[in-house]
């Protein structure tokens, strides 16, 4: 029963304070806006960038590499050149466009180089011991030759023998000489040093041509098998007979012969067989086969020589003609000293005869060789201390820091100080800083360190075993070491340079096998020392018809130049080669040479029958 009026003023204070309440609550919850106000600059100090400048020595060079090969390298015979080369030892090196190399051992030989001169004849390598994938094959003596006649028969369509293995690289022969050489060295040629040295074949195809026109047969033999085909039509067949009372010759060409000269002379070890008649027309180019194979291992050797008609040659002592050596190109002097060298004297001519190009001059050969050695044995010289060649000092005009002169003659350095010996005969001690900074450089260029010279031999044989032979492979990499052993600093240019000397086994003759050159200063290297290398040269030493064949090491030249040009040391041993090292200079690596350094031919193989 409360009255109206109370319950309404109630229900009014009650919304009031609701609503009071709603504000206040609104308002306490209700989080201002935040406003972001960006921080004063900073003021931050500039600095200058300066471009940066490395310092380069200008009389820096980089280091010769040693390379560790096969090798032979090269390069440079049995040279190795294997050019050389190149690498092969001995020193049988090649040249290109008259730079001669010596090149690794896999790069020489008899059997071609891997450049093409446009006139060569292209050599490919099989082997028929394993299949076209290089698996292992095995096959007998009487099935090669029997596959090998099937191929000549088929035209020599390389398709009949594609099941048989055949090497990737390609070499480009200008003659078809190998004189007497183990049977393994041949594949390796190739880059087949793991090859068995039996049942393999070369195929060598090309162009027949010559600009004027001629007559000739070809003649040659074999150790086993050569055989040349004109037009895909054999002409000659000069392989080795099996039994020679009975004139049984290898005959996988089915040819026989027509000139009555057939099989009468004795050379290289073999009766020396006569081709067909062939005739070329001037300028007009035939195709030419020739393929060269070993049958059971062992030795191998053979050679190709032209007999023109109506020509007469010179004879020997045993009255049988001297005939020219096939051949595309005008040889290098060193595929001639492996040829000469490989050959018994007096059987072939290596230098006269026709060449079969269509060139209107003498085609230049890269020839790549190969040379030989054998043990570490040395007949090297006593060794030279250091010596220094500078002309001695002499009256002369000097000039201060302040530009004044005076005449007097350098006796010595010492402590910083130069003894000068004025033209009255007195001596003076005068502080090196007191000088022009050109005549500080003569002083110190003058008065050149002490120099311990050294030559560094990194050996390894290896022997390479075939049939009932054996050739071992010597390996060589020569380091020149220069070591300044007197005190103070020396902050000149030094140029070092090196030749290595090696000696025929068995003959009078010695052969550069390797040379390199490099430079340093004293000051900059650690300890005052410097060495560098030079390539891997490989020295054969086998024997070939029971005559040990091959080459060793001899010797060695080092020699150290200043800035001016002058020697200021050198070792020699033996000592003769320091005495001719202008002679010296001139002669490519791989060059034969006598106690004068003036070149040589190398000893030819004697004649066994």
């Amino acid at each position: 029963g409360m009255p109206s009026a109370v319950l309404l003023s109630i229900l009014i204070h009650a919304a009031l304070f609701l609503l009071a309440g709603m504000l206040v609550v609104f308002t306490v919850v209700k989080k201002p806006e935040k406003k972001f106000v960006p921080p004063p600059a900073v003021e931050r100090p500039k600095m200058k960038l300066k471009k940066p400048r490395p310092k380069i020595k200008k009389t820096s060079k980089p280091k010769a590499t040693t390379r560790i090969v096969t090798k032979m390298n090269r390069a440079n015979m049995p040279d190795i050149q294997l050019p050389e080369m190149s690498g092969m030892g001995g020193g049988l090196g090649g040249s290109v466009d008259g730079f001669e190399m010596i090149p690794d051992f896999e790069e020489l030989s008899f059997l071609g180089i891997t450049l093409s001169i446009g006139s060569d004849l292209e050599g490919r390598f099989y082997d028929f011991n394993r299949r076209r994938d290089g698996s292992t094959y095995g096959i007998s003596t009487d099935v090669f030759i029997t596959e090998l006649a099937k191929f000549v028969k088929s035209g020599w369509k390389s398709s009949k023998i594609s099941r048989y293995y055949c090497s990737p690289k390609k070499l480009y022969a200008t003659t078809i000489v190998v004189p007497p050489i183990p049977s393994p060295l041949a594949p390796m040629t190739f880059g087949e040093p793991d090859n068995m040295d039996f049942c393999w074949m070369v195929h060598y195809k090309g162009k027949l041509v010559h600009k004027d026109g001629i007559r000739f047969r070809f003649a040659g033999n074999a150790d086993d098998i050569i055989v040349v085909a004109v037009n895909k039509k054999t002409v000659f067949n000069g392989s080795r007979g099996w039994n020679r009372s009975t004139s049984r010759w290898i005959d996988c060409a089915s040819w026989t012969p027509s000139s009555a000269d057939n099989r009468k002379w004795i050379k290289c070890h073999d009766y020396t067989a006569v081709g067909d008649l062939i005739e070329l027309e001037p300028g007009v180019p035939m195709d030419i086969d020739v393929m060269i194979a070993e049958v059971p291992g062992g030795q191998f050797n053979a050679f190709l020589c032209v007999m023109e008609e109506g020509v007469k040659y010179e004879n020997n002592s045993k009255g049988e003609p001297i005939l020219p050596i096939f051949k595309t190109g005008e040889l290098s002097r060193s595929l001639q000293d492996m040829i000469y060298r490989g050959m018994p004297a007096n059987e072939v001519c290596i230098t006269n005869g026709p060449t079969f190009n269509d060139y209107g001059s003498s085609t230049p050969e890269s020839a790549i060789a190969k040379a030989v050695e054998s043990d570490a044995e040395t007949s090297a010289g006593e060794a030279d201390p250091r010596v220094s060649d500078a002309e001695p000092s002499k009256q002369r005009t000097w000039t201060s820091m302040d530009g004044e002169t005076f005449t007097a003659k350098l006796l010595a350095v010492v402590a910083g100080n130069a003894i000068l010996k004025t033209p009255r005969g007195e001596q003076k001690k005068v502080p090196l800083e007191l000088f022009s900074s050109a005549d500080r450089r003569d002083i110190e260029l003058s008065t050149p360190p002490r120099l311990e010279l050294d030559l560094g031999k990194k050996t390894q044989s290896r022997p390479l075993k075939y049939g009932s032979g054996s050739v071992r492979i010597n390996e060589y990499t020569f380091t020149a070491k220069v070591k300044q052993s007197s005190v103070g600093d020396y902050s000149h240019n030094l140029e070092v340079e090196f030749f290595t000397l090696g000696s025929e086994i068995g003959a009078n003759q010695y052969i550069l096998l390797d040379r390199g050159k490099s430079s340093f200063i004293p000051s900059e290297t650690e300890d005052r020392s410097f060495e560098f290398s030079g390539r891997t040269v490989d020295l054969l030493d086998f024997y070939s018809y029971e005559m040990r064949r091959g080459d060793r090491y001899a010797g060695f030249l080092i020699t150290v130049t200043d800035e001016r040009g002058e020697i200021i040391a050198h070792r020699s041993t033996p000592k003769w080669l320091y005495k001719n090292l202008d002679a010296l200079k001139q002669l490519p690596i791989g060059s034969f040479l006598d106690d004068t350094c003036t070149r040589v031919w190398p000893t030819p193989l004697r004649a066994w029958h």
